[in-house]
């Protein structure tokens, strides 16, 4: 498992039917092993107060790590594409 539960991830992929957005930030909340090819992890988005606005299903491919250089970003949910 590349990713621990609970770490804090950035999307790499754009994700419209959920107005989310590649770097928008979501927690690993399960990790979904599979035999003969990619992971995958369920995760949890929230908005700025706490309050989840989606739950998805995402190969290992489509998240990455957060980095210390870079900084959280305030956007609003109906300007996703």
């Amino acid at each position: 498992m590349a990713f621990e539960l609970f770490t804090r991830v950035a999307l790499r992929n754009d994700f419209p039917n959920h107005k989310l957005r590649r770097g928008d930030v979501a927690t690993i909340v399960e990790h979904h092993p599979v035999a003969d090819g990619e992971d995958g992890y369920s995760l949890e988005v929230f908005n700025a107060v706490g309050e989840t606005i989606a739950v998805l299903v995402v190969s290992e491919s489509q998240i990455e790590p957060l980095m210390n250089n870079e900084v959280l970003h305030i956007r609003v949910l109906d300007e996703a594409v």
